[in-house]
């Protein structure tokens, strides 16, 4: 063979290796995001030396880990938070990267479930789906769970919204769009407006239209009835500026009330449909209606452990715009079967697109079997309360049955966060009057004490006094809950009598060593057990008027030190009004 022979097989061997290396390294560099697993990143468009959040989310398993690779192919383990299930999310920071091209793998045991490319200091921006679909609703789901995550011993509790969304750990999407466009945003939703908040908040960030209806607010037999949907398409633009939220966010809240969450389960004409009673159809994000008008958002699930029964978070606002975490139990989410309203677990109805390029929500049948979303479902219909609380406790105690004294203990210190929650209403109403000297706040007629505008909607407390004392019921009613649920309780060889006589020690025991703090009238802090809490029952009947001393709406008697410092009496009609009222109270029931 010739020199030039040989050396025209060498280039041709060199030229078939170099395709073998080529074919395998862009085999390795492939970046791409199938099955079950996305990534996230915020900002939208990453800059260099800046901070950038990471979020990879699945929807059917967990998650083991997160990496970076640079384009030298170079892997650097990301340290993450693990959250949920489902959906399960990895969260990490990065501080900054240098300008160039990334890559963001996540994996599970060892095989990589997604892959997103990142390009730091480029014109590019990423590509998000411009539509709602499953992995956009675990998305959302993983960022209600970090928005409102926290230690379970940490009291989590706001003055609004506002600290929630401008705090940058915890809003995955702050300043998601490079414009600044968080600065100055203040958010003071209510209980109804809470969820629809949160929804056209993440919908401004990633580009989504969001629905909303007008509704009635329903009657004694039957409930609230809805216009046709207004679809707001603003935020698909693809310049969205702060005031194109506000805009919507105020005609959203101008519109919309509890009548909109507590509509029929049958009912299509709404912004929101029933879903199973499963863990894999509650997410966070997931909303509650309670059918006298509250309303609470899921957040997140805690696992059962041997120390601790499972929990379920909801979060939910009030009317003075404080936002307080709580856990799931019969004081806090309200479940009856009642004409006036449909009650339950409900998720936002999904928009689509049609072929012409318009939107649509999607109908009842539509969802029945569709994988993109959580089903329709009349399950929780056909439940009583009994049955609906029964088959909640199974769901957040999924490894069996739970032990009675961790059930009180998890009942009671839900009762006392539910206490101090209103410490802070009644502690608000009286910094409404100081800075309002001599006004004293109109009080409605009949029902419209819980549903109405103005100073007595902000801080009168009848809705949360309600549900105060149905709390106080649960707790006192719980160790005869042993005997009717026994299946429910770890009880071994004891006899369900047996199990209760020993609750019922317990509780006598624990609410006269357990306690609360309010503040009275001159500033000074006075103390109650929560034995004394409960002994004054019949006195949260007629507690929630906030032209009263915080003396008098903490049940204090006259002629006592605790009653010496009040100053302020609601006027003898509005007393006469409370007093014909009263019977609401005792009965634990709210008028139509």
């Amino acid at each position: 063979m010739t020199n030039q022979a040989k050396y025209f097989h060498y280039l041709l061997a060199c030229m078939i290796a170099w395709a073998g290396i080529s074919a395998a390294l862009a085999e390795d560099y492939s970046c791409e995001e199938t099955g079950a697993t996305t990534v996230w990143i915020s900002p939208l468009a990453p800059k260099a030396d800046e901070p950038i959040k990471i979020m990879a989310v699945s929807t059917d398993s967990p998650l083991t880990e997160l990496a970076l690779i640079d384009s030298q192919g170079r892997r650097r383990p990301l340290q993450y938070r693990r959250r949920g299930g489902p959906p399960w999310s990895l969260i990490t920071a990065l501080e900054a990267l240098k300008e160039g091209d990334y890559r963001i793998v996540a994996r599970r045991d060892g095989e990589q479930t997604a892959c997103h490319p990142l390009s730091i200091g480029r014109s590019g921006r990423q590509e998000i789906p411009k539509v709602w679909e499953l992995a956009i609703e675990a998305f959302y789901s993983a960022w209600i769970e970090e928005l409102f995550g926290a230690p379970l011993k940490e009291v989590l509790r706001f003055h609004s919204l506002d600290p929630v969304i401008q705090n940058k750990e915890r809003n995955f999407l702050h300043s998601y769009l490079g414009l600044n466009e968080d600065d100055g945003l203040s958010l003071t939703p209510d209980c109804a407006d809470l969820p629809y908040t949160l929804r056209a908040y993440f919908a401004w960030k990633v580009g989504l239209p969001i629905a909303f209806r007008d509704c009635g607010r329903g009657s004694a037999e039957a409930p609230p009835q809805c216009e046709v949907a207004t679809i707001k398409t603003e935020f698909t633009q693809p310049i969205r500026s702060q005031d194109t939220f506000r805009n919507v966010c105020r005609e959203l809240v101008n519109v919309v009330h509890s009548g909109a969450v507590r509509t029929g389960l049958k009912d299509e004409t709404t912004d929101l449909y029933p879903i199973p009673l499963s863990r894999e159809t509650l997410w966070p994000g997931t909303v509650f209606a309670d059918p006298y008008g509250h309303v609470l958002v899921l957040v997140e699930w805690l696992p059962q452990r041997t120390d601790r029964p499972g929990i379920l978070l909801g979060v939910d606002a009030q009317p003075d715009s404080t936002v307080t975490r709580k856990p799931f139990w019969e004081g806090s989410f309200q479940f009856a079967a009642i004409q006036g309203a449909g009650p339950g677990f409900k998720a936002f109805r999904p928009l689509v697109r049609n072929p012409s390029g318009e939107w649509r929500v999607l109908a009842n049948g539509e969802l029945i079997n569709n994988p993109g979303f959580a089903p329709f479902s009349l399950e929780q219909a056909q439940l009583s309360p009994d049955d609906f609380y029964a088959r909640m406790t199974k769901l957040m105690n999924p490894k069996g049955l739970i032990y009675p004294k961790q059930t009180y203990e998890a009942t009671l210190n839900a009762l006392i966060e539910q206490i101090e929650a209103r410490v802070t209403s009644v502690d608000n109403g009286e910094a409404y009057l100081r800075n309002n000297p001599g006004s004293i706040i109109p009080m409605p007629d009949g029902a419209a004490i819980f549903q109405t505008i103005g100073p007595w909607e902000d801080y009168a407390t009848p809705a949360r006094d309600m549900r105060l004392l149905i709390a106080m019921n649960v707790l006192n009613g719980l160790p005869r809950k042993i005997v009717r649920y026994p299946e429910l309780f770890v009880l071994k060889d004891q006899r369900p009598e047996a199990a209760m006589e020993e609750i019922e020690q317990h509780h006598r025991k624990l609410i006269k060593e357990r306690s609360i703090r309010y503040t009275r009238t001159d500033g000074s802090m006075w103390e109650l057990t929560v034995d004394e809490v409960l002994a004054r029952k019949p006195d949260f009947e007629m507690a929630y008027n906030p032209n009263d001393c915080p003396e008098i709406r903490w049940g204090a008697k006259p002629g006592t030190e605790e009653y010496s410092t009040c100053r302020r009496h609601s006027p003898a009609e509005q007393r006469d009004k409370m007093e014909q009222y009263r019977i609401w109270f005792r009965e634990v029931r709210r008028p139509a």
